[in-house]
């Protein structure tokens, strides 16, 4: 885990000043101190408790499941000095994973959209993080960026993940508590475990602060094709049809399997619905016609030194801010994926406002990554693998199948269709037009914390996949 060790040090340079001139090395705001870990001494009996899930063909809910999704509330809490470092911190260790993740699937999906959730794939490692012991416990957490600075291998060298969990969940709370009818947002989470396997009632529990909803089923893994059907359909029937075809095959030998499902819908203000169709050119010699709009207001803006690519800032909500970033001068998207900056401030640096006419397509694009096989890419298939020491999930051998991580992002206007004249603009107003025809690299940003929540690329608006 050198590479994890290097990014904390990098980190540590980098925001070396902290909110009110005081700086908190950012493994002491998650760690576990001696009395918690003391506490947790006298909890390992509690934590012995298990249940086995509920049959996936069962038609009745489950009692436990209620009991799970009673508890789960999305709540703004106020934002202290320890806890906007900790958001500070944490946005970059999220991103600069995500990033990882993200040059791995581009070499997989050349040529096509692309789109991930940095939170959500940070948000199931840190899932197995909370049922790891041991080495892997060490290298969970040290892929998720942690480093004890001391070294020591007691408990207060280990990461609460607790803390890391619930600070993941405050920044999707900046996002949606807002009372903001123009986004819609949610995130379920999915485990699947084979009949007659136990899991431990304290984990099941820890994970119910990390989605608005979460589901826990018993599927026979033996037949691959009969429970990935099962799967998918009980996906679907939960996601009330927006979200199909989750998995596409299964290995028999599976007992775990874990997906997270996110939603983001975004209807942008006083954006025109365009009365003709939008170019947008996939390639030089495709063109594709698709339902576009156009927005027009103070937006930030900036072109790079080389005048390589061009981003544009706009806000579509109280609270996301949608990052636009196309190629100019003859440049590729290639070229910009290659050089993605190592923090998530970056993108947003060095903007200055502008009147700008933005046009750009309606978008409905979804993504969808199977954890284990990045991980594998990233020559870390051992990791989740068969020797992986996860006995506080259960005590049960497990053999972790597919981790998917599946976004789906819609962005429209709010429906209104473009006036036959154009809105009258002022004669001394100098626009700015913007119009988004090539394939381009979108990103969502929460607007307070200005953590990234989802990171993507456009090659044809016509592909939701």
């Amino acid at each position: 885990m050198k590479l994890a060790a290097s990014l904390v040090c990098l980190f540590t340079c980098l925001t070396a000043v902290a909110y009110d001139r005081v700086y908190v090395h950012p493994f002491n705001l998650f760690s576990f101190n001696k009395s918690t870990c003391e506490e947790l001494e006298n909890l390992v009996q509690e934590g012995k408790k298990t249940f086995v899930p509920i049959s996936i063909e069962s038609q009745t809910t489950p009692a436990y499941e209620d009991d799970l999704n009673n508890k789960v509330k999305l709540e703004t809490r106020n934002l202290s000095i320890t806890r906007r470092q900790k958001l500070s911190y944490l946005k970059d260790f999220v991103y600069v994973l995500s990033v990882r993740f993200y040059s791995e699937l581009r070499e997989a999906q050349r040529g096509q959209n692309l789109l991930l959730s940095p939170n959500s794939i940070y948000g199931l490692l840190l899932s197995f993080y909370l049922g790891a012991s041991n080495q892997t416990a060490i290298d969970l957490q040290g892929l998720l960026g942690f480093v004890a600075p001391s070294g020591d291998p007691d408990c207060t060298s280990r990461v609460d993940g607790h803390k890391v969990l619930s600070t993941l969940r405050t920044i999707e709370s900046l996002l949606v508590n807002n009372g903001d009818k123009e986004l819609l947002f949610s995130k379920t989470l999915y485990l699947f475990s084979a009949p007659g396997v136990p899991l431990f009632e304290s984990f099941v529990h820890d994970l119910v602060p990390s989605a608005d909803v979460f589901y826990v089923q018993a599927v026979n893994f033996t037949n691959p094709g009969e429970a990935a059907k099962q799967i998918n359909t009980f996906v679907e029937a939960k996601s009330r049809g927006q979200s199909k075809h989750l998995l596409t095959d299964l290995d028999p030998a599976t007992n775990l399997l874990f997906a997270v499902d996110v939603h983001l819908a975004v209807s942008v203000k006083k954006a025109l619905r365009l009365k003709e169709p939008h170019e947008f050119w996939v390639d030089s010699n495709t063109k594709v016609l698709v339902s576009g709009m156009s927005v027009t207001g103070t937006f930030k803006y900036k072109t790079d030194t080389s005048k390589t690519f061009a981003v544009i800032e706009a806000p579509v909500s109280k609270n996301a801010l949608l990052v636009l970033m196309q190629p100019i001068d003859g440049n590729d998207l290639d070229k910009i994926e290659a050089e993605l900056p190592l923090q998530s401030s970056a993108w947003l640096q060095d903007l200055s406002p502008r009147q700008i006419k933005l046009t750009l397509p309606e978008l409905t694009i979804e993504g969808s990554s199977d954890l284990q096989e990045l991980l594998a890419d990233m020559k870390l298939a051992t990791l989740l693998g068969k020797d992986a020491d996860l006995s506080k999930i259960s005590d049960a051998n497990l053999t972790v199948g597919k981790v998917i991580n599946k976004v789906l992002f819609k962005l429209s206007s709010d429906g209104a269709d473009q006036p036959e004249d154009p809105a009258t603009q002022k004669e001394d107003l100098v626009l700015l037009e913007v119009t988004l025809n090539k394939p381009f690299l979108l990103a969502v940003f929460e607007g307070k914390s200005k953590a990234m929540l989802f990171l993507g690329r456009v090659t044809n608006p016509l592909s939701s996949v």
